[in-house]
């Protein structure tokens, strides 16, 4: 039942709509502008910088307090396994971002609340290789969902590569958790792997001055 606590909250706290309730303060729907999407990036195209890095802000800050609340603050004073309650945060963070009961279960890609979601759970180590990996793709395709898959697939490959070498304390389900979040995040960008393979994925470009 604590275990199931933990679950509850977590999936609250992360299927707060930062990206929706951003747009509705500035007067529009993100789901039915651009891609549709609540995240960070169609928050970036169609309300601006300012917004877009806000709600990404949000979003990640979702992912790192849950697991943060779980592992030092709820498991200590319940007796619960820390690593447990903050791998269950973690994941219903997640999922309460992805499919947040407010607006029907449509939410965003997970992106920035797994982001936030790595640093409360993981080696700094993993977060700075993802988004070494991250920002090399963006530069190079200027595509986000390219960027962002292989930021996932990244961050998998090194919590395999670290359990293996018995390095950083990393646990096997650590790295199941890390596996299945990568795999989540790719799944819900299957709407970009089509128009990737069609060559219709948007691109961000640089605006001149």
């Amino acid at each position: 039942m604590l275990y199931l606590l933990v679950a509850l909250g977590a999936y609250l706290l992360g299927s707060i709509p930062s990206g929706y309730l951003i747009g509705k303060s500035r007067g529009v729907d993100l789901r039915t502008q651009g891609s549709g999407n609540i995240g960070s990036t169609n928050a970036l195209r169609v309300l601006g910088k300012k917004w877009g890095y806000l709600c990404f802000a949000l979003d990640a800050g979702k992912g790192v307090l849950s697991v943060l609340l779980a592992k030092y603050a709820f498991a200590p004073a319940v007796g619960l396994d820390p690593v447990t309650s903050s791998i269950v945060a973690a994941v219903c963070t997640v999922l309460g971002h992805n499919f947040p009961v407010w607006l029907k279960f449509r939410g965003g890609k997970g992106v920035a609340t797994s982001a936030g979601a790595v640093i409360g759970l993981f080696p700094l180590v993993v977060f700075v290789g993802s988004v070494l990996v991250w920002v090399i793709t963006f530069k190079i395709t200027r595509i986000v969902s390219v960027a962002s898959m292989l930021g996932a697939i990244s961050l998998s490959l090194a919590l395999v590569v670290l359990w293996l070498l018995h390095s950083s304390g990393v646990v096997l389900p650590q790295v199941v958790i890390g596996v299945a979040l990568s795999a989540m995040m790719i799944w819900r960008h299957r709407s970009n792997i089509g128009r990737l393979i069609a060559g219709t994925e948007p691109r961000f470009e640089k605006r001149s001055r």
